[in-house]
């Protein structure tokens, strides 16, 4: 019974030992591999969505482009029916004159000539008449259909390059989240390697306490803690850096330093304001930068600055990457995204035309933008 007794142990013992196994912990260069790894992934990333973005940026001048042409499409169709409608007034008189009167009165008409040369006149000038009403007729109908199928095709254009921006801007949007991702997972590794050089400077200080106490007592001890504080210093260095690594990458965001408080000219910036809650109600149009009747997102901005005696770039991403970055945004202010910009009112709230089908109005800003300041 014995030594059945400590075989029993012994394979208990055994077994105990082969579940639990010892895990080393990850080393700091092992943490500041991955580190560099995750940085190195974002960094990728980043160009890809700069490249992403300037394609975008290319697409929007080709719609607004578009957009103006449209414009003009219609406004020519609008011209041509008008003058198709008063040539059809002008035929509709003439026929009451010559028809309505009867046949008849073209009879003694014609009867009536001076000479046979009159009467011949007279003929030919009634035929003539009916050639150039069908004659004029015909262009402006012809016009009209021309003008009219420019405008279908024109308008199956910018659905094609809606379509293909709506793409960009879902891969844009994509990449955003990874990069975002991968973000956190640099600033969660920098909390790893921060735990992981505090453990070691408190192993350290401990080894070294324990040696010095056998050495020469609890005095050594109290310096060894002192290391350890030292340590921990070290940690928050390293942590440090990585938030400068963090912030590096907002300032690229937002194309250069901040300014936190208000600046400029205020007169101006709630000129901008005021421009853009005229514009309210507005519809929304591609390549529309006509207050009151079409704007785009970048019309409207562009309007309201011109109002203030401001002049910005056309399209949205100019606008996004000039002027200057600030992080408290103030009244007049512009709400910057990768394709789409809007003026800031306060309160978290902006002014912006936001896209086909809708009308200038107020909203709340939404997602991650950044501002500029051009007042």
């Amino acid at each position: 019974m014995k030594k059945f007794g400590i075989r029993l142990l012994t394979a208990v013992a055994a077994s105990s030992m082969i579940v639990t196994p010892v895990m080393a912990a990850p080393s700091v260069d092992s943490l500041e591999e991955n580190k560099a790894a995750a940085q190195s992934e974002v960094s990728s990333l980043q160009s890809q969505l700069t490249e992403l973005l300037t394609k975008a940026g290319e697409l929007e001048e080709d719609l607004i482009a578009k957009g103006e042409e449209i414009i003009e499409a219609k406004e020519d169709l609008k011209a041509a029916e008008e003058k198709e409608e008063q040539q059809y007034e002008d035929m509709k008189l003439r026929i009451k004159y010559m028809y309505e009167k009867g046949d008849a009165s073209m009879l003694v008409s014609l009867i009536e000539s001076d000479s046979f040369a009159d009467l011949v006149n007279k003929a030919e000038y009634i035929q003539n008449v009916h050639t150039y009403d069908r004659k004029m007729l015909d262009e402006y109908v012809e016009t009209t259909r021309k003008i009219d199928n420019l405008k279908t095709t024109l308008e199956d254009e910018q659905k094609e390059m809606e379509t293909l921006q709506t793409e960009y801007e879902a891969q844009g949007q994509e990449l955003s989240n990874t990069i975002e991702s991968k973000k956190d997972e640099v600033a969660n590794l920098d909390a790893q390697i921060q735990a992981a050089a505090e453990a070691a400077a408190r192993e350290a200080a401990e080894r070294q306490a324990a040696e010095e106490a056998a050495n020469n007592g609890g005095n050594d001890g109290e310096n060894g803690g002192a290391a350890a504080n030292g340590g921990n210093g070290g940690a928050t260095t390293n942590n440090g850096g990585g938030t400068t690594n963090n912030g590096g990458g907002n300032t690229g965001s937002t194309g250069g330093g901040n300014v936190s408080a208000p600046s400029g000219n205020t007169s101006a910036a709630q000129t901008i304001v005021n421009a853009a809650y005229s514009q309210l109600g507005v519809p929304y149009v591609y390549g529309g930068s006509t207050p009151g009747a079409a704007l785009d997102c970048s019309g409207l901005t562009q309007y309201c600055h011109r109002v203030a005696g401001i002049s910005i770039a056309r399209t949205s991403q100019a606008q996004g990457g000039g002027g200057k970055a600030v992080s408290n945004p103030q009244p007049g202010d512009l709400v910057c995204y990768g394709t789409h910009v809007g003026i800031y009112i306060g309160g978290g709230q902006m002014i912006h035309a936001p896209h086909t089908g809708d009308v200038v109005r107020v909203a709340s800003v939404y997602g991650s933008p950044w501002y500029r300041r051009y007042w």
